[in-house]
């Protein structure tokens, strides 16, 4: 049923409940796991300067330090977990909007199935602050499992 998996994370609790979620289908249908760590380049446009950002969005993340290594232990905790269960996992960076670069990276890897947390937002906090799970599910065609953060509480 499922032959290709896309973990998005951004290596938050949430995402990460996702991941055990993920790997526990990728294991009973012996699919492929991918994980792919979005920075988004709209937030980080309002910190960073011009060129740091045609940096991140050129995928050249080993020219900044401290972004690449949030970039390598969100996906490094993917690809451990999935090492435990015996599930090789191919790490992705990216930058770009992320449920553009979701939906994107679903669709060149023929990925079958999107899994990713949601923060469990509603009301102002949630117009004000935006969903990429929401955005992602708009975006794309594929199918979405969505880990919620408040089950886990």
């Amino acid at each position: 049923m499922y032959e290709r998996i896309l973990i998005p994370t951004d290596g938050s609790d949430t995402a990460e409940r996702a991941v055990d979620e993920a790997l526990a289908i990728a294991e009973k249908f012996d699919a492929a796991v991918e994980t792919l760590y979005v920075v988004d380049t709209d937030a980080v446009n309002v910190t960073l300067g011009t060129e740091q950002v045609d940096r991140i969005r050129a995928g050249r993340f080993g020219e900044m330090d401290d972004l690449e290594a949030r970039a390598r232990d969100a996906t490094r905790y993917v690809a451990e977990r999935g090492r435990e269960r015996g599930i090789d996992v191919a790490e992705h960076f990216r930058g770009g909007q992320p449920h553009r670069v979701i939906a994107n990276v679903a669709s060149d890897h023929d990925v079958d199935l999107i899994v990713m947390g949601s923060h469990g937002r509603s009301g102002i906090e949630r117009m004000l602050l935006g969903s990429v799970t929401e955005r992602v599910l708009r975006s794309t065609h594929r199918s979405v499992l969505v880990v919620d953060e408040r089950e886990a509480e």
